[in-house]
Parts: structure tokens; sequence; C-alpha cells
């Protein structure tokens, strides 16, 4: 989850900013388990969200 966290934050973080970035191939790696967590509980992509931005309002 925190992965998951982290993520969402940098495309938070970029998007604030304005900064494109491009997929890298060790970002497919995080994905499988992303589903993983994804799937067992549906509200975790909301949850890391509001967690990212969290940590995005605190950091600014």
């Amino acid at each position: 989850m925190e992965e998951l966290v982290a993520e969402i934050g940098s495309a938070f973080f970029c998007a604030r900013l304005g900064i494109s970035s491009s997929p890298r191939e060790d970002h497919a790696q995080y994905l499988g388990n992303w589903l993983s967590v994804l799937k067992d509980d549906k509200k975790a992509i909301f949850t890391a969200a509001a967690k990212a931005q969290a940590a995005i309002d605190f950091v600014l």
C-alpha cells in the first residue's frame, strides 16, 4: 500500500509542478502487487489517493 501511495503522490506532484514523465520499465514490477491490493480492497485506490494528497498538502 505504501508504494501505491508514493506512486500516486508522485503523479500528483508531477501534475502540480507541470512535470511530465515517461513510464519506466522498473515501475511495471509494482503493478502485480498493486493489483492484488486493489482486488482485495475495493476502496484501496481511494484510501491511497487520500493519503497521497495528505502527504502533498503537508509538503506544500
